[in-house]
């Protein structure tokens, strides 16, 4: 049975559609599409993938239910620093150990010790210069122009007013509805100094490096600050937002809750 991504990518092929067309009418990222297309999306919580395949999908006028139950989220890649090679050097270390204890000489041991541990830190370095790469392919496929902002507020779209003959009274009218919680997920396009706070509490206060991607949750607010405003990616409770300032601009003070993102002065 032929995956999402290849399902989704022949419907566009059959509309005549390029994945640069998609991504002007969406302003969903080339390098998200194509993720999606190779059902290789990686780095992001199942509510921010449900939501890139719902704008997809609405955009080739297809159900959406029936691509985002089938939707295999592959395993995320692993960051810079973490160990992802644990278990593998203990089983090696393990296997070897009896090799050691077979040798008469406790020169060849330690011999065949520094070999083992030369060879690790090696294998390592391998697959951190491979996950990196692979990061950088996926989220920094081309630079975006940016503005300098003054007050961007999220808001639901005004609605037009209707003719006198369908003219809606006050009890008919229905508030926007608002989000169940404040959803904010960043892509580095850069290194970015970045500091969030969910609630009041300071739970994140580090760089994020190139080609990373977090995401945070709370029940009424995040604030955000940013030390190179210009090279980071927002989704603000689903909704994509390309940039808050200029590359180098520290931005402070932005506010993200149900309403949307406000920047104060």
């Amino acid at each position: 049975m032929e995956s999402v991504g290849v399902r989704l990518k022949k419907i566009r092929l059959e509309k005549g559609l390029s994945l640069e067309e998609v991504h002007k009418k969406t302003k969903v990222h080339l390098s998200i599409l194509k993720a999606i297309e190779e059902d290789s999306l990686v780095n992001f919580s199942p509510v921010y993938i449900k939501g890139f395949l719902k704008i997809y999908a609405n955009f080739l006028k297809v159900d959406p239910k029936d691509y985002i139950a089938g939707y295999k989220n592959p395993q995320s890649l692993s960051y810079p620093g973490k160990s992802a090679q644990e278990k593998p050097p203990a089983s090696f270390l393990s296997g070897t150990y009896f090799r050691l204890g077979s040798l008469k000489s406790m020169s060849k041991k330690i011999s065949l010790l520094a070999a083992i541990i030369l060879a690790l830190v090696f294998l390592w370095i391998f697959l951190w210069i491979g996950l990196f790469k692979l990061g950088k392919a996926i989220f920094n496929r081309q630079s975006i122009s940016v503005k300098k902002p003054k007050v961007i507020v999220m808001a639901p779209a005004k609605i037009s007013s209707p003719s006198p003959a369908a003219e809606i009274t006050p009890k008919e009218q229905k508030p926007p509805v608002k989000p169940a919680a404040v959803r904010l997920g960043i892509v580095a396009r850069e290194n970015c100094w970045i500091e969030v706070k969910v609630d009041g509490r300071t739970i994140f206060k580090s760089k994020l490096l190139k080609g990373m991607m977090e995401s945070w949750e709370a029940k009424e607010k995040i604030e955000l600050s940013l030390g190179n405003a210009g090279v980071v990616d927002l989704n603000v409770n689903g909704q994509h937002i390309s940039t808050v300032g200029k590359k180098g601009q520290t931005v402070k003070n932005i506010l993200i809750n149900k309403e949307g993102l406000t920047i104060k002065r």
